[in-house]
């Protein structure tokens, strides 16, 4: 077989989706998300593999700014689309699309790239790590109680229904108010609202309209929740499901106030969200945990494309000073000995001649980059070999953050 692999035309983008569609098992959007993703793909990071007249292949980026620890906004590209036709699986297509990502990748300056995985399995290969978390909930409203925090007038709040449209400015504000304080939170650019707010009829699976409410305090929106209603009866009565999109609020007082206002909606029973922080208040708030039905998955899959230049964007909860021995076979350039040292104002990482105090794969690398998975777990689990006596601890310490990564929304 004889492939090519070239970058997207714009006038290909109808067969490329519905290409990626038949890999996914037929068509996975309405026209109205469909127009939404062709206004944020970025056709010069689109990949097609051509089997002759035949596309088999798909890939593509997008160049987020994405939070890393220390709060800082990193420019990462998030790895999308990616598909490989069933004709055509098992014979190097979706390896020649990561080697020409992770070359141009390198070749741009990126030195984290991130996706978000169909089956986990795939992308370990090419040396991607599980990097963060994402808590799904379904939480039982009729015997759960959410408090307040001890003494606030979260009664004071006001609410105010808005469409998700009208909504956009203070909702925005909110959000980007946010994404500085925890790892892996995405900046949004151009596009991405509209596609976060699609509520094409067919896309709701039997749910009502989207709606937004706006929590105020003294006529400032400090926070928001988008959300549907899903109707459902039975003998005894009314149990619908208030499907929760995405919530986010810029104090304790506002955020509880949200949670109790989803949880009141007449006629339901149970709050439904796919996708939270697992270290989300919400359960410091809940009276019962257990009837929160938790479920954790994995989220964001980190790439680290040049150690030095990853290791040096972010910072560390502690003094580490630590020699690295990397393995990288996908990407040589990363592979060998590498010193970090860094605090919580900044760090170094270069190439180094000295002793290894750990060795690890470039995997392990990516999964401890947000801060999100211990090193010290890793080491337990033989991953993460320890070379002086010590180091592991020092530097588990180091990468770790005192708030869990997350990636909000999908892409």
């Amino acid at each position: 077989m004889t492939t090519e692999l070239r970058v997207l035309e714009r006038d290909q983008w109808d067969l490329f989706m519905g290409r990626l569609e038949r890999a996914f098992g037929g068509p996975q959007d309405s026209p109205e998300r469909r127009e939404g993703w062709r206004r944020v793909t970025e056709f010069e990071r689109s990949l097609a593999v051509w089997d002759g007249a035949e596309l088999v292949g798909t890939a593509g980026a997008f160049s987020f700014r994405m939070t890393v620890p220390g709060g800082a906004l990193a420019e990462i590209p998030g790895v999308t689309m990616v598909s490989v036709q069933p004709t055509h699986r098992r014979r190097g297509v979706l390896t020649s699309m990561m080697r020409h990502q992770m070359d141009e990748f390198h070749q741009r300056g990126d030195a984290v790239a991130v996706l978000t995985a169909s089956e986990p399995a795939i992308y370990g290969r090419f040396g991607y790590g599980v990097g963060s978390s994402q808590l799904a909930m379904s939480v039982d409203t009729g015997r759960v109680t959410i408090a307040g925090p001890p003494g606030a007038d979260v009664d004071g709040v006001r609410m105010r229904v808005v469409s998700p449209a009208d909504g956009r400015e203070a909702c925005e504000a909110v959000y980007a108010a946010v994404v500085p304080s925890r790892p892996g939170m995405i900046a949004r650019g151009p596009g991405w609202f509209e596609k976060l707010i699609a509520d094409a009829p067919g896309d709701r699976d039997g749910a009502g309209e989207l709606l937004c409410v706006l929590a105020e305090v003294g006529g400032e929106v400090r926070g928001y929740a988008r959300y549907s209603v899903t109707s459902e009866w039975d003998l005894r009565g009314p149990k619908g499901i208030v499907n929760l999109r995405d919530l986010e609020a810029l104090d304790p007082v506002t955020y509880a106030a949200l949670w109790r206002y989803l949880a009141a909606i007449d006629l339901t029973s149970t709050i439904s969200t796919y996708n939270r922080p697992v270290d989300d208040p919400l359960l410091h708030l809940v009276s019962d945990p257990r009837r929160c039905d938790q479920r954790v998955r994995d989220g964001l899959h980190v790439r680290v494309v040049d150690v030095g230049g990853a290791l040096e964007s972010r910072t560390y909860t502690a003094p580490v000073d630590v020699v690295l021995d990397v393995e990288d076979a996908f990407c040589p350039w990363n592979a060998g000995r590498w010193r970090l040292t860094g605090d919580t104002k900044g760090a170094s990482c270069t190439r180094t001649g000295d002793q290894p105090d750990l060795a690890l794969t470039v995997r392990e690398l990516g999964a401890a980059f947000f801060g999100g998975f211990s090193l010290r777990a890793m080491g337990a689990a033989g991953l993460v070999r320890e070379l002086r006596p010590g180091a592991l601890a020092e530097a588990s310490t180091a990468f770790r953050v005192d708030v869990e990564p997350w990636l909000p929304h999908g892409f």
